[in-house]
């Protein structure tokens, strides 16, 4: 015998399925697809002390993840300068809402489609949400951070740009500025000829998974 013997374990109520939540194709990628990995290896900027640039770009059937990297290197900075120096590049986006720092201060991107429409993935736009079910007007461009390094030498930090709709055939405008980097705004061109196509390639997990 022992002590517990005495004591039933209650079985617990069966509890249903949560039906699953498949978000709209404007808010992010299929979950249950392969994208098609397009090769971009080209510098959005190149000084001195900065560098940013884009690896590839993830093209799934409904639009496009693009890897974005960057690094920052110290120069004459004495320690209290680079102190603040890297403050300001790891400095959490909702503190523009509040109004206490300045557009310079922050990264801002964009994309601009061949047709001329425009999308900010910025600091100072990412945050002004809308209902999912309202599919928006024009294209989504948005910012995920993938997290960054930091030390006495350099900082570096790295995203992804989600981009959707697939952009059409011609140029797709990558549109990047972060002033108090030494960023001054810079752009390059990709072929959305190019990534329209690859979206063919992507591929479902399981072929009755629709996302």
């Amino acid at each position: 015998m022992t002590f517990f013997q005495d004591f039933s374990i209650p079985t617990p109520p069966p509890r249903p399925r949560m039906p699953r939540f498949t978000p709209p194709p404007w808010t992010a990628p299929p979950r249950y697809e392969l994208p098609v990995i397009v090769p971009v290896g080209r510098f959005v900027h190149k000084s001195q002390a900065f560098v940013m640039a884009i690896d590839a770009v993830r093209v799934h059937s409904t639009g496009c993840v693009i890897d974005l990297n960057w690094i920052l290197r110290r120069t004459d900075q004495d320690d209290q300068e680079w102190t603040e120096i890297s403050a300001v590049f790891h400095r959490h986006a909702p503190q523009v809402r509040d109004g206490g720092i300045s557009a310079d201060s922050i990264l801002l991107l964009g994309i601009q489609f061949p047709d001329g429409a425009k999308a900010s993935s910025s600091s100072l736009a990412m945050y002004g949400h809308r209902p999912l079910d309202e599919e928006p007007d024009g294209p989504v461009f948005e910012y995920r951070p993938k997290g960054g390094n930091g030390g006495d030498d350099d900082i570096s930090g790295k995203a992804e740009l989600w981009l959707w709709p697939l952009p059409p055939s011609g140029d797709l405008r990558i549109v990047a500025k972060w002033t108090d980097m030494g960023l001054s705004e810079s752009s390059i061109i990709l072929d959305g000829r190019q990534l329209r196509e690859a979206a063919a390639g992507a591929q479902k997990y399981w072929p009755e998974e629709d996302a």
